[in-house]
């Protein structure tokens, strides 16, 4: 099998984890604008614009990178494979990491741009309650599990459809409002508005996000104990002759 190089990876995981946050955080701008006396509203009109978002993100930039977006799902890629050589290597782990992190702060900046806002802002939006650390685990552990079961089983064409139908109900189901990643809590900070998050939150809620996704991995494991057999379809398979093969006729 032959992955895409490193380099056009790793500009896959940046530009959609930056567009990603954008949607996630412009939506958010526009929602509190829009309905600025109802706060269901707003969430809904921000939850469905991230629904759509990432399943189109997914959709484009999935056949490169396998759009992870996610330094968990991209950790837990290695972890699963790293006994049978799919997956991840911990470098491209790291490597993937950065970028997502890098694009998730560039997506907040330009959501702020975009709406006429202070590029460079600090978010004092204070989301640390026991309920919003249980509401994170529970959404990366769904998450995780969701994402490898898809691949596990074949049927990681409908990560696109799937991944963005379970963000999109946990938006609700949650008292955190599903972050269930890392680069975005981090991104995320740069913005002091409806989808911004304080600072102070943000390590509470990223070791919340690690302890899901360890066990929604570990509840993969259970389930399918040969999931590491799959490990390079996450999110979707991101291999160029699986790529390009639609066209060889």
């Amino acid at each position: 099998m032959t992955t895409s190089p490193l380099a056009r990876r790793l500009v896959a995981e940046f530009i959609g984890t930056a567009l990603l946050v954008t949607v996630v955080v412009g939506s958010g701008i526009a929602a509190a604008s829009l309905s600025p006396d109802d706060v269901g509203l707003q969430l809904l009109q921000n939850s469905t614009a991230t629904v759509l978002g990432l399943g189109v993100l997914i959709l484009l930039f999935g056949p490169v990178s396998g759009a992870h977006f996610n330094p968990v799902v991209s950790a837990a890629d290695w972890l699963l494979g790293r006994r049978t050589g799919t997956g991840l290597s911990l470098r491209d782990v790291a490597a993937y990491a950065v970028a997502q992190i890098a694009g998730a702060i560039t997506g907040s900046v330009l959501a702020n741009v975009m709406f006429d806002l202070a590029a460079f802002q600090i978010s004092h939006k204070d989301r640390i309650t026991t309920g919003h650390v249980v509401g994170e685990v529970v959404a990366t552990a769904g998450l995780i599990a969701l994402i490898f079961a898809l691949a596990r089983t074949g049927r990681a064409a409908l990560s696109a459809a799937s991944v963005g139908a379970y963000i999109g109900s946990a938006y609700w189901f949650t008292s955190s409002t599903s972050f269930a990643n890392p680069a975005v809590t981090i991104g995320r900070i740069f913005s002091d508005t409806f989808a911004g998050i304080s600072p102070n939150c943000v390590t509470q809620f990223i070791a919340a996000q690690i302890v899901g996704g360890l066990i929604g991995l570990g509840l993969i494991v259970l389930l399918y104990p040969d999931a590491a057999t799959a490990a390079d379809d996450v999110v979707i398979p991101h291999n160029e002759s699986k790529a390009i093969a639609p066209h060889d006729n």
